[in-house]
């Protein structure tokens, strides 16, 4: 009976371990990757000149690269030696890779549990991955990563070469090192003026585009989307998951809001898209949008832009992209549940639904969560900023949900805030990248059923 005894608690033991320590063990990760990259980047073989780099800004940088932000106190291509690029251009990648693996495991971690206490309702409508996928998962994001960054890259390389008359060697660089900063929504570009120099360039901007929204979408979409693929060759037939449906059908309907509202905003603005012809403007309308809700590339004065246009991006930055990817913000699964909850109320309606599927009572509450605490970040960082800059409040606003996004679009004020202010970005930055995926993961995985019903009793709102 001892023995049994202690092999139960044990069980116990390692049963708590593996429910409750994944999105710590995710946290400290990062925070690891983040403070070596800090160390290199300190270093003075990192720097142009030669000379040792602050902390703050080794920091700042690190932070940037490892939550594929894109925001920066310093230029990139001039401040930065090759061995500091190089730097900056691994942590991206381990940043990019290491969350679409850390997600969809977590994701596999929760399908998993939740699957094992509900038998089969879970796992047919929530995510296309099974709890035994995990070499799958791995080998999945490297293989979808590696023929993205070099199909991008290869396209760039080439368009630089022959259209811009780089070296080989300058071309092949130029071209994987924003294709790989593309592709996990990093927003780092070699130009001091991102890629406002390629804005009427097709072969450029619409590569890195595809890039970040497919970068953006997720690992478990862009696996339907290939087995899906497959599936129909074979048989002939397609099913999709509510997740993949509402990831995708968001997704396109934001970028082509995105695309409308900044053309209609911005058509006649001298500063911004009033130089370019018809055609450049729709390009640079449907450029912009992406950017605005995934990476931190501008291929216009973001300094120029109306205030309107302002908080337009503001709202599509909150957004983000899709879960398990690269992309930051509070997701558009969120924003899909948190727009079908509206929308059932004001019907009248006693569950919510969207896409013939109802949605669970414990969606909605997860949804409303992560949205109101990111609110609540991004008002308490901006109330922070105001008391360390003098810049207007909408460039500070702009600012923090960039940050907390991980978008890195800034209206050039960055580089002007003291160190407590780029140390509230910093914390905005981390936060904003790992707090939803682990907020998230903890919130599902504390799940539990109570056994009694308090009494009903309803406050008066509004």
């Amino acid at each position: 009976m001892a023995g049994r005894r202690v092999t139960v608690g044990t069980m116990r033991v390692r049963q708590s371990l593996f429910t409750t320590h994944p999105a710590r063990t995710v946290v400290l990760a990062f925070a690891t990757v983040i403070l070596g990259g800090t160390a290199l980047l300190s270093l003075p073989i990192a720097s142009e000149q030669g000379s040792a780099t602050g902390f703050v800004t080794a920091l700042f940088t690190s932070t940037s690269a490892v939550c594929v932000t894109g925001l920066v106190v310093v230029d990139t291509g001039t401040y930065w030696s090759g061995f500091g690029e190089g730097v900056i251009l691994a942590l991206i990648q381990v940043g990019g890779f290491g969350i679409m693996t850390l997600a969809s495991l977590l994701a596999l971690l929760i399908s998993g549990k939740l699957r094992l206490r509900m038998q089969l309702t879970a796992q047919a409508e929530t995510k296309s991955l099974g709890i035994g996928d995990v070499r799958r998962v791995l080998l999945g994001v490297a293989a979808t990563t590696l023929a993205v960054e070099l199909a991008v890259g290869a396209i760039l390389a080439l368009r630089f070469r022959f259209g811009y008359a780089n070296s080989i060697g300058d071309a092949v660089y130029r071209g994987f090192f924003h294709a790989v900063s593309a592709f996990n929504n990093a927003g780092f570009g070699l130009h001091a003026d991102s890629l406002t120099r390629y804005a009427q360039d097709a072969w450029v901007t619409l590569p890195i585009s595809v890039a970040v929204i497919l970068g953006g979408i997720g690992f478990p979409v862009l696996l339907e989307l290939l087995r899906h693929r497959h599936r129909r060759r074979t048989t002939g037939r397609r099913r999709w998951s509510l997740h993949a449906k509402l990831t995708l059908v968001t997704t396109a309907a934001l970028l082509l809001a995105g695309t409308v509202l900044t053309c209609l905003l911005e058509w006649d603005n001298p500063g911004t898209l009033g130089p370019f012809d018809g055609d450049e403007k729709l390009l640079n309308g449907f450029f912009y949008s992406a950017m605005s809700r995934t990476a931190g590339f501008n291929a216009v004065d973001i300094g120029a832009l109306d205030a309107s246009t302002l908080l337009m991006t503001c709202m599509l930055m909150f957004v983000g992209g899709g879960s398990a990817g690269t992309a930051g913000g509070i997701k558009v699964t969120t924003f899909a549940v948190l727009a079908a909850a509206i929308l059932a109320e004001v019907r009248g309606e006693p569950s919510s639904s969207i896409l013939g599927r109802r949605l669970a009572p414990h969606v909605l509450r997860q949804a409303l969560t992560v949205a109101l605490l990111g609110v609540g970040l991004v008002v308490a960082a901006t109330l922070a900023l105001l008391t360390v800059t003098k810049s207007s409040f909408e460039a500070v606003l702009f600012e923090a949900v960039s940050a907390f996004g991980t978008v890195g679009l800034s209206t050039g004020i960055t580089a002007d805030f003291t160190d407590s202010g780029r140390l509230i970005l910093i914390l905005l930055m981390f936060v904003g990248r790992l707090g939803p995926v682990t907020l998230v993961s903890a919130l599902a995985l504390r799940e539990r059923t109570r056994r009694y019903q308090l009494p009903e009793e309803r406050p008066v709102i509004g």
